[in-house]
Parts: C-alpha cells; sequence; structure tokens
C-alpha cells in the first residue's frame, strides 16, 4: 500500500540577497512518520523548515502541507501544524495551566489543561511557572504546547539539546508516544544516535542541498557495503548506556 505524502517540497529556493541559502531541494514526508532533516549549522535546514511553516517567505519552488498550497492556503496550513516554541515565547508570570488556557484561546481550541501535561508528565507542575521548570520539563511543556489545536504535523527543532540522559530518552518516549497517536513529526538535531533511533527516513542538507535521503539503516548499510570501516572495533553498548544502566532510567526533575 502506497504510504500518503502529507507534505511535498518541490525545487524550493531561497536567496538572500546573492546569497542562496536553500538550493532547489525537493523531498516527500510520508503521513504517521518521524521525518529528521539533519545538516550543519548554516547548511539550510531551518530555513527550509521555517518556509514549510509559513513563518519565513520562499523565493521560488512549490510546497503542499496535507494538500493545500502554501502559496494559496497558508491560514489552513497553520490551523494543522503545531511549531516547538523557544523558551522566550512564554509569558514568565503565568502559570502552566494558565499558559495552556492562553494557547488554547489564541488556537479557539477548548483544551483541558491537566490532560495536556498528563500526556508529557507534568501533571505535578500544574501551578508551576515555566522559568521553575528543569531543562527536561521545560522542552516537555514546550512539545505539549505544539499539540493544543490537535495538529496533523508537528515540528520539532532540536528538541534534546542540553538535556541528561534521563530527559533526553523519556523526550524520545513521549515523541515516540506522540507519533503513535498518528501525527506527523519533522525533527532537526545534531545528535545522530537520536536521528538513528527516532527517524523513519531522514534528509541530510548540506551547503543548501539534500546530498542523502533514505532510512537511517539504509544510509548505514550503503556506508558499509562502500567500504568504509570504523578505526576501532565498535562495542555493543556505549557510555550513556552504561550511565543509564547505573543511575536508572528514571527521570529525575531539577
Amino acid at each position: 500500500m502506497q504510504e500518503k505524502v502529507i507534505i511535498s517540497v518541490n525545487d524550493l529556493i531561497k536567496n538572500y540577497g546573492d546569497f542562496q541559502a536553500v538550493k532547489g531541494i525537493s523531498f516527500e514526508v510520508h503521513e504517521g512518520e518521524i521525518f529528521g532533516l539533519l545538516g550543519p549549522n548554516g547548511a539550510g535546514k531551518s530555513t527550509t523548515l521555517e518556509i514549510i511553516e509559513t513563518l519565513r517567505e520562499k523565493t521560488s519552488g512549490k510546497i503542499y502541507v496535507d494538500g493545500f498550497d502554501l502559496d494559496e492556503s497558508s491560514n489552513d496550513i497553520k490551523k494543522i501544524i503545531g511549531v516547538q516554541l523557544q523558551s522566550s515565547g512564554y509569558y514568565p508570570g503565568l502559570n502552566l495551566t494558565e499558559l495552556i488556557i492562553l494557547f488554547g484561546g489564541l488556537y479557539n481550541e477548548k483544551v483541558d489543561p491537566i490532560q495536556l501535561l498528563d500526556t508529557v508528565n507534568l501533571r505535578d507542575k500544574a501551578k508551576a511557572k515555566f522559568k521553575e521548570l528543569s531543562g527536561g520539563q521545560k522542552q516537555r511543556f514546550s512539545i505539549a504546547t505544539t499539540l493544543i489545536n490537535k495538529p496533523k504535523i508537528i515540528f520539532l527543532d532540536e528538541p534534546t539539546t542540553g538535556l541528561d540522559p534521563q530527559a533526553r530518552r523519556n523526550l524520545w518516549d513521549l515523541i515516540k508516544g506522540i507519533q503513535s497517536r498518528g501525527t506527523t513529526v519533522i525533527i532537526t538535531t545534531h545528535y545522530m544516535d537520536e536521528a538513528e533511533m527516532l527517524c523513519n527516513r531522514v534528509a541530510i542538507i548540506d551547503s543548501g542541498k539534500i546530498i542523502a535521503m533514505a532510512s537511517p539503516d539504509k544510509l548505514i548499510d550503503d556506508l558499509v557495503e562502500s567500504g568504509f570501516e570504523k578505526p576501532k572495533e565498535v562495542k555493543q553498548a556505549n557510555l550513556e548506556d552504561v550511565f543509564i544502566n547505573l543511575t536508572g532510567k528514571h527521570l529525575r526533575e531539577e
């Protein structure tokens, strides 16, 4: 059975004066998958996502999101996506319950704050202010706000940066749980183990061009078949596995 394409990007170009940040890239995202857009800083991945999110204008190309043409139906696209906000997007004087009610009003959505906080394991922080949360709690709340309008697609920009191993793996479980409900997830990350663990497919972008796109397993297998060998023997575990095994998987809040 053919998978439904929920995002289609065709020959996308973005110029800033004489500088071409995105150089005619094309890719598709399938409904219900976790799709990773990977690349070094300045590669064009954030620009690409901001264009799809309707936050930045493109120079040329065609984009369709769940059948909506970005050029003609950007407001319809906004209604079906959730975009992770940075911490500067929250009013410091409001607690988490009040923030969710506020965002629900902005989306014109009725929302149960406690039920939503349950989704991200923050029920006990319902009366806490955002600034009082730990790093992992802030990231989980940020993801919760992307779910308020019951989106078909959510965009997560480096969601685990700066988190300790327990908080990081807890967030992986949360993201997989969101996908299991049928939501499509687009993620950027600089952690290749994270992309390998979470993503059904990834596109690697460099200097404004997509240079590879496939499942992580396929990309790894292709590299091995090309004759690539690691300089030392690959161990069956890494130091993060040791850390988690010794300290436990239980999420600890600051």
